[in-house]
């Protein structure tokens, strides 16, 4: 059971303490600090009270996996990211990241971009054929372009998107396999929006999440999850 663990995610996520929890609960600090280190569980009706106060199931809160708080993810941030213009390549593959940004890398060698910066995201138009039995997914990948750079030849639309607000968080190398953390990145992100009453943003005219992978000096890799909020 991972309750206590679940509940202590929680309140870190909106940012309250154990004497401000056991206010909202009109309990003491003593009690939450309890429930917390797995010495007791609520009773039936507090255990309502706080999946109405988080936004979650009692399922949810008693039995699930909430353990998002890994040293590799960094604080969840709400930031503004500036407008920017960029041409885009989506493919269906069994290994669509690597094939859609290795293509839109080629497109920055043409462009002689010495630092391009790349982001990414699932594309989810794939039949049931393609993923159940060739076991394809999709990715679209994009390439950001100056305000008045010349594509050339290049066969993509350059699309623009005004400045938009996403909740953001980070992934630092060492955070394990992509297709357990990533998604987890994503639901964590998700859970901190439901909690904190925050809608996701779904307008063709922005991208509604991505993903921007980089390295820092010390050649340590980092990933940015982005999902565009109202």
């Amino acid at each position: 059971m991972n309750f206590g663990k679940n509940l202590q995610i929680l309140r870190k996520m909106t940012n309250i303490t154990q004497e401000e929890l056991a206010g909202k609960m009109n309990l003491s600090r003593q009690t939450i600090s309890k429930w917390e280190l797995g010495v007791v569980l609520p009773e039936v009706e507090k255990l309502v009270d706080l999946c109405e106060m988080f936004n979650c199931s009692i399922d949810e809160l008693l039995r699930g996996n909430m353990d998002f708080s890994s040293e590799a993810y960094s604080d969840i941030k709400i930031v503004t990211v500036e407008s920017f213009r960029y041409i885009s390549y989506t493919v269906i593959s069994c290994e669509p990241e690597d094939d859609a940004i290795t293509h839109v890398e080629g497109w920055a060698k043409q462009l002689s971009m010495e630092n391009p910066y790349i982001i990414g995201w699932d594309f989810p138009g794939v039949s049931q054929e393609q993923r159940n039995v060739y076991h394809m997914r999709g990715y679209g990948a994009a390439l950001l372009v100056e305000d008045k750079q010349d594509i050339g030849d290049i066969d993509a639309e350059i699309i623009s998107q005004d400045r938009q607000k996403y909740i953001t968080l980070t992934l630092q190398e060492g955070w394990g396999g992509e297709f357990e953390s990533i998604p987890n990145a994503y639901k964590a992100l998700l859970m901190y929006m439901a909690i904190n009453g925050m809608k996701e943003k779904h307008d063709s005219d922005i991208l509604s999440c991505y993903e921007h992978e980089y390295y820092d000096s010390k050649v340590i890799k980092f990933m940015d999850i982005f999902i565009a909020i109202e």
